[in-house]
């Protein structure tokens, strides 16, 4: 049986980095269309465009041919590149120096890839681009959200190796 293709645009951004932060993302198969939006209290914007990503994904509920759509270098070269894979099997090392950083969320977002074809694209932000622009309204109305929920990952240093208390 051949998967269901399905695209998905996402964008993440904060209000001051770290600050507040949430994110955006429009699932889209056939005819049918459905958002999703979340955010944190304090977080980063990289941390928030891996989140899009990875609600995005969840969100299926099978195994499906995926473009997903990002403004974001990070984290479609991430994927793209291999950066990620390369960084986990290093022990989340970018380099014999510097330690990766999200890789609660990059040991996520490398999961979900084993269970969907996923294609990452770039695409310009704030460029006019209808449904990156509406991901990017999705994540700021998050980020000005009251009663937000603690990102507790990254308030407690643990989303960098070797930092976990």
């Amino acid at each position: 049986m051949s998967r269901k293709i399905v695209t998905i645009y996402t964008d993440g951004g904060c209000l001051g980095n770290p600050g507040p932060g949430g994110y955006g993302g429009i699932l889209v198969y056939k005819n049918n269309r459905k958002e999703l939006s979340g955010g944190y209290r304090k977080t980063t914007n990289n941390r928030m465009e891996l989140m899009a990503c990875i609600e995005g994904l969840k969100a299926l509920k099978y195994a499906c041919k995926v473009t997903v759509y990002s403004d974001s270098r990070y984290v479609v070269d991430g994927i793209s590149k291999g950066w990620a894979k390369r960084w986990k099997k290093n022990g989340w090392m970018r380099n014999r120096k510097e330690s990766a950083v999200n890789i609660d969320l990059w040991d996520i977002l490398l999961s979900l890839c084993k269970i969907h074809e996923i294609e990452f694209k770039w695409v310009k932000g704030h460029a006019g681009h209808v449904e990156n622009e509406r991901c990017d309204a999705l994540a700021k109305k998050m980020s000005t959200s009251k009663n937000l929920p603690t990102d507790t990952v990254y308030e407690n240093g643990m989303h960098i190796k070797g930092t976990n208390p």
